[in-house]
């Protein structure tokens, strides 16, 4: 109780713990990224360790892989059912996106570096107890979003890779002298036949082991989207709560107003720049991501709609989970963009609404260019072509619903031209 005593009667006094507050706002995503040895690596990092970077990308980049190429042979050369074909698609196309995504990770490793030592000098510059709280209730927000969408990603990868094939049960063949479990991904027997034993077992639980790792590069993706936005608007919560102690100063703020204001200027400056920096990482792969889920949510609908008179609740459960999950996906990329775009309207708001007609002589001008560039439009954008808001989420998920519509409409049709 002291200690928060303390705290508030001197706020500037106070000694932080700025390691711990920098694991607040990173750690979950580090964790993630580790895994899959796509975390940052250090410029002094030892050969050793290098080496072994390496071979957990290789790893993972070849377990995925696993994934889809022997089923595009298994399509290739074995496959002769569109509706078979179709449903194979849809997770060909998320594991082919996956790699797509990883190797993006890689790429931009320099950029993500940058952005991870930008966020640690913004925690050791918050001195005061006020913006710290701001910070603090920031990361807390985003470390809470970052569990979420885990839980959706990681729900997902359960139900499609356990519950489903445990379900389905064995197949037996050859007057009972062969049972085996199907597969989540088919095998081409040119390759290997799967069908026996202790190939099967083997292939399972390696696909299953791929198919958790491509949800953690899926969520990797998603965490990295989710702390740098929230951090942005940390920042911009602590240049709001500057600006409004421009006129009457604070115990940490310059005693000179013009002073105070160059550092209010210098603040929004090092803000835009993060948020172009989170805007050139996160680009791409926001026009990938949002374009793979509509293809996806579209596809679960049409099987839902297809298999209506299976009356199999397991699968019908495990698209609802995947429906769940990728549109949360979508709606949590455009949900931070929005997050990004109010609050720097609100800088804008605030540096009109503080006492700037106390300030002498011409001093207020200053703030004309200010409120200027807060007015300015400051979004996060899929690939360029849209802006990540929530009225995008509402335009996409008008086009999904309209697909599935469309899609119902003519398997009707067509059921209804071959009863005829």
């Amino acid at each position: 109780m002291n200690g928060t005593v303390i705290e508030k009667e001197n706020p500037v006094a106070t000694v932080f713990d700025h390691e711990k507050d920098i694991q607040l706002s990173i750690q979950l995503n580090r964790w993630m990224m580790e895994l899959i040895g796509a975390w940052p690596k250090s410029t002094a990092i030892s050969s050793i360790k290098r080496f072994a970077y390496a071979l957990l990308n290789v790893i993972c980049a070849s377990l995925v892989s696993f994934l889809v190429i022997p089923t595009v042979i298994y399509i290739v050369l074995e496959m002769d059912d569109a509706y078979l074909i179709l449903k194979l698609c849809g997770s060909l196309s998320f594991c082919t996106v996956v790699i797509v995504k990883y190797f993006w990770l890689l790429f931009h490793e320099k950029d993500i570096r940058n952005a991870m030592e930008h966020i640690k000098r913004d925690w050791m510059n918050t001195l005061h107890y006020d913006d710290r709280v701001v910070m603090i209730k920031s990361a807390k927000f985003g470390r809470r979003l970052v569990a979420i969408c885990a839980f959706f990603i990681y729900g997902g990868a359960v139900f499609y890779c356990l519950v489903l094939p445990f379900s389905a049960g064995k197949i037996t063949e050859d007057d009972g002298n062969l049972t085996y479990r199907p597969l989540i991904f088919p095998v081409a027997r040119v390759i290997v036949d799967v069908r026996r034993s202790p190939i099967n077992e083997i292939f399972f639980w390696v696909q299953c082991l791929a198919g958790f790792v491509a949800h953690f590069i899926t969520a990797s993706g998603y965490s990295l989207s989710i702390v740098l936005a929230l951090h942005a608007c940390g920042r911009m919560g602590v240049l709001i709560q500057w600006i409004e102690h421009l006129v009457d100063g604070r115990e940490d703020l310059y005693n000179n107003m013009n002073e105070r204001l160059v550092m209010i200027v210098e603040q929004h400056v090092q803000i835009l720049r993060f948020i172009s920096l989170t805007d050139k990482i996160l680009c791409e792969i926001s026009i990938i991501e949002i374009v793979q889920c509509t293809l996806n949510i579209c596809l679960l609908g049409y099987y839902s709609i297809v298999e209506w008179e299976s009356r199999e609740i397991t699968s019908y459960l495990t698209y609802f989970v995947l429906l769940l999950s990728f549109t949360f996906s979508i709606f949590m990329l455009c949900y931070i963009g929005e997050l990004v775009i109010e609050k720097y309207k609100k800088i804008a708001e605030v540096s009109y609404m503080i006492n700037w007609y106390r300030l002498s002589g011409k001093k207020s001008l200053a703030l004309v260019l200010m409120i200027a560039m807060s007015n300015a439009s400051i979004k996060l954008t899929a690939g360029n072509f849209f802006e990540l808001s929530l009225g995008t989420f509402g335009d996409v998920s008008n086009a999904m619903s309209m697909s599935i519509v469309s899609i119902f409409r003519v398997v009707s049709l067509t059921r209804h031209s071959c009863n005829l």
